[in-house]
């Protein structure tokens, strides 16, 4: 087992890993930016090292700082969390050449699954059910024109790079093609540095369901049941659920089995999330795949009482899996507590935390790196907390989270609890009658006067 870890990340999920390490004995090491000085991932760490100023270009992307960190320490892993580094293959390859174990997947693994159009490939390859449309990449417009017309629209245009909503396009017909093809290419460029394309069939009335998934050194592999994320905006996720309102058995089974197929095909070791689309009539399609540990975790392991991070360690230091799957036998919610103004556009709110009253109770947990004082930078992602609730049935966990929303207070930034607190009254989302469309129209009850 390691003695050591640094964590390469920041937040919320640094101080999450930092405690199950603590749990299993095993000292850790924070790294933070100027701008996270006082964050609380750096207080309870047992070591802690500055790795650069607040731009994460120069801090928590910054390879060589964080592969120097690990050496002056002498940690012998490194857990990358989720963002920043966690899908970088070089930084995994590096990591391997320092002698310092990634807790992740390897660069070959995550080169096969980072690409999208690659993992689409290889997804059709091990015979998972794969959204129609391009084999590949597109190499120009013409072809994107000729494939337009064999998929038939509506399309989805999709950088190859691409990931949180850039470089994608949905075209309903042949007019508006040419001018969404130059400019998903312009912004997947901008965004990524690359501006390769493919093409989807566009699945009308879509539920984006992901299922975690574990792989272990053997290349066996197993699932923990299904997570609902199709509360999203500009596809970014903002609550999510377990199980899925959507959900039948024999849904969970063939998308659980087809996960842990590709998983095995690729002989995938670590944690990791096989994301897919799902139609109205219950057809899935495999969208992507995640080679870390997913911010919504949390709702998995509350409803199989099951410790990810733990599970994630464990596997890299070379033990095997139980391989049994999981089902889950309670209901879980998260909500995404995001320092932005729901009442102006979801606007980022960055700022000092005058006032912070967390919510507690049987089935609440927060997870959380700020505190009354904290000062939340402008420099990274807006989530400043997850509150997630746990109850026998999803109607009791809507009503704990209404509960738990009522008593969370912030104050000195605007948050999106208010959202969540609307969300959680809105009769679609209490009826489980949702798709990834359900923000399209969402507008916001403005606040009652004090």
């Amino acid at each position: 087992m390691f003695k050591k870890i640094l964590v390469a990340n920041r937040g919320e999920i640094a101080l999450r890993v930092i405690r199950t390490c603590k749990e299993m004995g095993i000292k850790t090491v924070a790294v933070y930016s100027k701008a996270d000085e006082e964050s609380l991932h750096v207080r309870f760490a047992d070591e802690a090292v500055c790795i650069g100023p607040a731009p994460s270009s120069e801090s928590y992307l910054k390879i060589s700082n964080i592969i120097s960190a690990a050496e002056i320490t002498n940690a012998d892993a490194i857990h990358p969390g989720y963002g920043f580094l966690s899908e970088n293959a070089k930084f995994s390859k590096i990591c391997e050449e320092h002698d310092i174990k990634f807790i992740g997947a390897s660069a070959e693994m995550i080169e096969k699954m980072g690409d999208k159009a690659t993992a689409k490939a290889t997804m059709n390859e091990a015979g998972v059910p794969c959204v129609p449309g391009s084999e590949g990449i597109i190499e120009d417009f013409e072809e994107c024109k000729k494939l337009a017309l064999e998929v038939g629209y509506p399309v989805m245009l999709k950088a190859s790079a691409g990931g949180g909503g850039k470089g994608m396009r949905a075209v309903w017909n042949e007019e508006d093609l040419e001018e969404a093809w130059n400019s998903a290419r312009q912004e997947s460029k901008a965004a990524f540095g690359n501006d390769d394309m493919y093409m989807e069939k566009l699945i009308e009335e879509p539920r984006h369901i992901e299922i975690q998934i574990v792989g272990d050194s053997s290349g066996k592999a197993c699932h923990l049941s299904e997570r609902d994320c199709s509360i999203q905006r500009r596809h970014q996720k903002l609550t999510e659920e377990t199980p899925s309102p959507f959900m039948t058995k024999k849904l969970r089974n063939d998308m659980g089995m087809a996960a842990v197929k590709a998983a095995e095909y690729i002989k995938y070791e670590g944690a990791g999330t096989v994301e897919f689309l799902v139609d109205k009539n219950r057809n899935f399609y495999f969208m992507e795949m995640n080679t870390r540990i997913q911010v919504e975790h949390p709702i998995t392991e509350q409803v199989i009482d099951f410790d990810l991070i733990r599970e994630q360690i464990l596997v890299a230091a070379g033990v095997p899996i139980s391989g049994k799957h999981y089902t889950p036998n309670l209901h879980s919610i998260e909500c995404r507590i995001n320092a932005e103004d729901p009442y102006n556009n979801f606007r980022p709110s960055p700022g000092r935390i005058t006032t912070l009253h967390a919510p507690g109770g049987h089935g609440v947990r927060l997870d959380t790196h700020v505190y009354a004082g904290y000062v939340i930078p402008p420099n990274y992602d807006s989530m400043i907390a997850k509150l997630i609730t746990t109850a026998q049935t999803r109607d009791e966990a809507i009503n704990k989270m209404k509960r738990a929303l009522d008593e969370f207070v912030i104050e000195g930034v605007k948050t999106t609890i208010p959202f969540h607190r609307q969300l959680m009254d809105h009769p679609d989302y209490v009826a489980g009658n949702y798709t990834t469309a359900f923000m399209d129209d969402w507008e916001m009850m403005e606040p009652e006067e004090d």
